[in-house]
């Protein structure tokens, strides 16, 4: 693909913008070197928008590691070591990266995201297929996943996480915004919340939930700990703590709410070491003894 000015100004670019390009990139240029230009002369948002306006391509940019300011690429990147970008890393296709991600701004691929370490950045991370890091995700903004995360660490989200499809986490969830996710969530460790959360499926923790407002979960909830929320506490099947289940003053504890009552003591068992304040559904069975 090839730019003129008058392509471009098909496109209602801003004045400012505009009058740059015309000053500074030769008809003719190339889709990607306009890209290289833009975010060499620090005009990093108008590179964003023109990658915006034109969409991605089947390019691919290979290297052994790579370092820069910023990295604007419409296609893939694909490096065999780390990735370390003092601002933002935004591919119009897929990152994957042999070692570790760290940028000083966003993240963001149109497609996956695969890293052989930790994701690390300091703004959003929003990838539109699947995530995958070889060791943990930390984000200082939110967490958009458009298909399935895993994480064989931690996950640290600084603001609100979402997955299209079904997330696991080796260790500790860490989210201080909403959490939504399409199919199931199964973290290792803890999962500690300040917003509400709702999956889809199921939710198995190994140790504590705590922390987030309103629980939710299409299928069943278990804990190796306990579970607790500042809001109310909903499964459309069971619910299971090897400790306590506790729900915010004023709110209930629902279980079964996706089965018919008949089939209660069956699918909409509520297992923990005492009777929860506040069950409004459900069948609470004792102690768990797993």
């Amino acid at each position: 693909m090839e730019f003129t000015k008058q392509f471009l100004r098909a496109k209602n670019p801003c004045a400012n913008g505009f009058r740059w390009f015309v000053r500074h990139v030769e008809d003719g240029v190339g889709y990607q070197q306009a890209l290289d230009q833009l975010v060499a002369a620090g005009r990093v948002d108008d590179a964003l928008w023109l990658l915006g306006q034109f969409g991605p391509t089947n390019a691919v940019l290979r290297a052994d590691g790579l370092e820069a300011e910023a990295v604007v690429f419409a296609g893939t990147v694909q490096v065999r070591g780390g990735i370390d970008v003092d601002g933002v890393i935004h591919a119009g296709r897929s990152i994957h990266a042999g070692g570790g991600i760290r940028a000083g701004g966003a993240i963001v691929a149109g497609e996956d995201i695969r890293a052989g370490a930790s994701i690390r950045g300091q703004g959003r991370l929003h990838c539109g297929g699947d995530l995958r890091a070889d060791w943990g995700v930390e984000v200082q903004e939110s967490l958009h996943c458009g298909g399935e995360l895993r994480a064989a660490w931690d996950v640290v989200c600084g603001g609100a996480l979402e997955v299209g499809a079904g997330a696991f986490v080796g260790q500790d969830l860490t989210v201080h915004g909403d959490m939504a996710c399409g199919k199931g969530l199964r973290v290792g460790g803890h999962l500690s919340g300040a917003g509400s959360l709702r999956a889809g499926q199921g939710i198995v923790v190994g140790g504590a939930i705590g922390g987030v407002m309103h629980l939710e979960a299409g299928w069943g909830i278990k804990a190796g700990e306990s579970i607790r929320a500042n809001g109310a506490i909903k499964a459309g099947e069971s619910l299971c703590a090897r400790e306590d289940i506790r729900a915010g003053d004023g709110y209930g504890i629902f279980a079964g709410l996706n089965v018919q009552e008949p089939a209660w003591e069956d699918c909409a068992q509520v297992w923990a070491q005492r009777l929860p304040a506040g069950l409004r559904s459900g069948v609470w069975m004792g102690p768990s003894a797993i």
